[in-house]
């Protein structure tokens, strides 16, 4: 186990390298950090502008493959690098890291567990009113955007506020006016956590729960699972034994995914709760011409996904017996 997956890690870090660099590569030719300062009143003096890109080696007027080299070495002592406007990358990578796994962590977790959940029941119910009505809402949430979804529910929990004369949901920010009471702190958190963390709950659901029943179908209607209820198995047992167990095989390579790569997968709910967290930060990055920026958040991405490849495939190793990692 341990040789197959040092194996793997050394595939997939050979390919982050390619990625990251070929990102670089790209953002330092085609972004270009000095219109930052073309737009600013007062004009700022070129020869100011052109020492501090230097300084952060983001001038053009630097070769290629001098930034690159100069970068490269800078990453192997933990350096990624400045924002044009001086910000350390590094720093930003890591606090804003935090900050979405704050935000993302309950929310894809319960919307998987119940997605897997809602869609392995609805299999076992096909074409009954259950199944007919959990299919229309799941596929009406798939089909509209989430940030329509995440401004739906932020009208609704304005409704909700005025209606009774309170500020039960808060959805700007992390954080908000604590008050004066025991752990009122963690309170404002909760708080400001619980509308976006429904709305992710409701769109991985929808999602998951459609993946899920197709995958429980596909099982149900398997031979194995129909000797195992001609033998006398009851139908809950055979379901559960032998018809999810299947179905969650390839469900596990899904999730091993989505939890990895959490970080980054919902830019849109960052900008809509306005969480500082790693999405938003992308976004930020290529607005704000950042080329370190940029290069930072595909590397962290490409290690989340690095991380569930490996998790994939452990995943499947354990619930496949037939399968054996060589």
């Amino acid at each position: 186990m341990l040789r197959y997956i040092g194996k793997r890690l050394l595939n997939y870090v050979v390919l982050l390298y390619v990625a990251v660099s070929l990102t670089y590569m790209l953002a330092a030719t085609q972004l270009n950090p000095r219109a930052l300062w073309a737009v600013r009143q007062p004009p700022v003096d070129p020869a100011i502008v052109e020492a501090q890109l230097r300084q952060y080696n983001l001038s053009e007027n630097v070769p290629l493959l001098e930034r690159y080299w100069t970068w490269f070495t800078g990453i192997l002592h933990g350096d990624w690098g400045y924002s044009p406007v001086g910000l350390n990358v590094a720093e930003q990578v890591s606090t804003r890291m935090w900050v979405s796994l704050r935000l993302l962590l309950i929310g894809t977790l319960a919307g998987i567990v119940m997605g897997v959940a809602v869609g392995a029941w609805t299999a076992t119910r096909q074409y009954k009113v259950s199944d007919r009505v959990i299919t229309a809402l799941s596929l009406l949430v798939i089909s509209t955007p989430a940030f329509v979804v995440g401004h739906i529910t932020q009208i609704l929990a304005i409704m909700f506020n005025n209606a009774t004369g309170t500020r039960f949901f808060e959805f700007i920010g992390e954080t908000g006016e604590v008050g004066n009471y025991p752990f009122a702190d963690l309170v404002d958190r909760a708080q400001h956590l619980l509308l976006p963390t429904l709305v992710l709950i409701l769109l991985e659901v929808a999602s998951m729960s459609r993946i899920q029943r197709n995958l429980m179908l596909d099982s149900l209607g398997a031979d194995y699972v129909r000797t195992a209820r001609a033998k006398g198995l009851p139908q809950r047992k055979a379901v559960m034994k032998h018809a999810l167990r299947t179905a969650l095989i390839p469900t596990g390579t899904y999730v091993a995914f989505a939890v990895a790569t959490m970080f980054v997968g919902a830019t849109f709910t960052e900008r809509i709760f306005n969480f500082p967290g790693l999405g938003q930060y992308g976004v930020d990055a290529i607005t704000h011409r950042d080329v370190n920026g940029i290069v930072a958040v595909t590397a962290f991405s490409g290690v989340c996904v690095l991380v569930g490849a490996v998790l994939s495939d452990i995943m499947v190793a354990i619930l496949d017996p037939r399968v054996r990692l060589q």
